[in-house]
């Protein structure tokens, strides 16, 4: 029996009737192909793509491309970072399968390979969702149906796209994660949910710490900003905070700032100490 190749996660549902089998595939020279102009995915990790060009050098392209023919030439619709990886890998072909497709349905299936793969970052997968929902006209329940996903998923995916580009920046770093994001698209006043997310930053605040601020915030509850951590005095201030605070008489004298600008605070704690500066200023002015 021929051995079956896949078109990848998330195309079956959007060509049920294609062979699947080796008498179906062609292998068609990576020259002769051109990459598809409306890709959605505009960037790919180098590693990512030197660790799948490793692989196909040992085994080959296990899973074959998806084109549609122009002519004498082909068009990439899915299969981008096979493709990259084949070349990386030195391959003279690769093997495709070649579908009459119009343009809605190349770029349909462009955006749910992408959406299918498990290495897209919670923003890059809403982005998708839109641009899917978009170009193809696409209700949330039809996108939902595509992608094999519930509305609901697909609506929390979407709302994540409200958010301030800074909270979006560390969502798709890695530094802030889905779940905290979805609290976050939540939180309807701008500036709260602004403050929340930098004490989520700063406290390295759990999804389910951050739940119950955003309940207290929704509670009528102010959120608490993080409070900035003094920066260390160089050797000359810290020995000028100490011959303050010997010169004047009182126990707390505080120096905030750097060697150009700053504060110099001086505390009293009861009427004694309030008389000792008064003293002191008294000294200065040659009283």
């Amino acid at each position: 029996m021929p051995k079956k190749m896949g078109l990848g996660r998330g195309l079956d549902a959007l060509l049920p009737e294609i062979e699947e089998q080796e008498s179906a595939v062609r292998e068609i020279a990576i020259t002769d192909i051109d990459r598809n102009p409306q890709q959605p995915r505009r960037a790919f990790d180098e590693e990512a793509l030197k660790s799948l060009s490793e692989s196909i050098r040992v085994s080959g392209v296990l899973s074959p491309l998806l084109v549609v023919q122009t002519g004498e030439r082909y068009r990439l619709v899915a299969g981008e970072r096979r493709l990259r990886a084949a070349l990386m890998a030195g391959l003279q072909t690769v093997p495709c399968v070649v579908r009459d497709f119009t343009r809605q349905q190349e770029m349909e299936a462009a955006l749910v390979e992408n959406l299918q793969r498990e290495d897209l970052n919670p923003i890059e997968e809403a982005e998708g969702i839109r641009a899917l929902m978009e170009q193809c006209g696409y209700t949330q329940e039809k996108a939902a149906e595509r992608l094999g996903k519930s509305r609901p998923a697909v609506a929390n995916s979407l709302r994540l796209l409200s958010l301030e580009e800074e909270i979006t920046a560390e969502v798709r770093s890695g530094r802030l994660s889905a779940g905290h994001a979805r609290v976050l698209a939540g939180i309807h006043d701008a500036e709260a949910r602004k403050a929340l997310f930098r004490k989520a930053m700063n406290e390295h605040l759990s999804v389910r710490q951050l739940e119950m601020l955003a309940a207290d915030l929704a509670a009528g509850a102010r959120v608490q900003p993080q409070k900035r951590a003094p920066k260390d005095l160089s050797l000359e201030l810290k020995d000028m905070q100490e011959r303050l605070r010997t010169a004047v008489g009182v126990q707390r004298v505080t120096i905030q700032g750097g060697d150009k600008r700053g504060r110099v605070i001086l505390s009293y704690r009861n009427a004694e100490e309030l008389d000792l500066i008064y003293a002191a200023l008294e000294t200065l002015e040659g009283r």
